[in-house]
């Protein structure tokens, strides 16, 4: 169940990446567009379905980081800390916590096949909302298909995605505890150096 949560995870980061041409697009409809793109580019790279992280880096750089408010994602796990941070600080935290998700969840990227589709739930939204989350279903990833919920926000451009849940696990929580305990017994420092470290220690198999 733990490595499907993990080859869940990375998919559903995958799926968050868009052109242009979906700034306006309605979240729901969104989702379901840009996830046959980022399925497609993956089924199209070999050294992506290798597990190559530099390419699984260019992927999450060049279609999913422009759409992710990864500000707003990286402060909510570090918790109140973040306010207390310097701007140099909070850049570190996003840049080493990018790195770690990168590197955490990039074996699930192999995961994706011929047949792995996105399938929409019902959305409860109205549509004057700006707070939304979308729910779907990732089928052909390898046994029973995998609910992932994304929670949007309306920005002035474009809806932008600040959290992830897959299996009943949001992505924020997942890592808010660790790193408050890193914070509390090291500061903010203390949490960088953490990072660092964990990003440059071999890769687990």
């Amino acid at each position: 169940m733990f490595q499907r949560t993990i080859s869940s995870l990375i998919f559903a980061a995958a799926t968050l990446g868009a052109t242009a041409a979906f700034a306006q697009t309605a979240p729901d409809v969104l989702i379901k567009q840009v996830a046959g793109d980022v399925i497609e580019s993956v089924k199209n790279d070999k050294a992506i379905q290798a597990g190559d992280v530099s390419r699984i880096q260019g992927l999450v750089d060049t279609q999913v980081m422009p759409h992710v408010d990864f500000q707003r994602m990286t402060a909510a796990a570090v918790g109140r800390a973040w306010k207390t941070a310097t701007p140099d600080q909070q850049a570190k935290l996003q840049a080493e916590f990018k790195t770690l998700l990168i590197r955490t969840y990039a074996g699930a990227l192999t995961k994706v096949n011929a047949q792995t589709s996105i399938e929409l739930k019902p959305t409860r939204s109205a549509p004057d909302d700006g707070d939304v989350v979308i729910r779907t279903n990732i089928k052909g990833t390898g046994g029973d298909p995998v609910g992932i919920d994304y929670r949007l926000e309306k920005q002035p451009a474009e809806w932008k995605i600040y959290d992830v849940n897959v299996l009943g696990v949001w992505l924020v929580d997942q890592y808010k505890g660790s790193f408050a305990q890193q914070i509390a017994s090291g500061g903010i420092d203390g949490l960088i150096n953490a990072l660092v470290a964990k990003n440059k220690a071999p890769a687990a198999k």
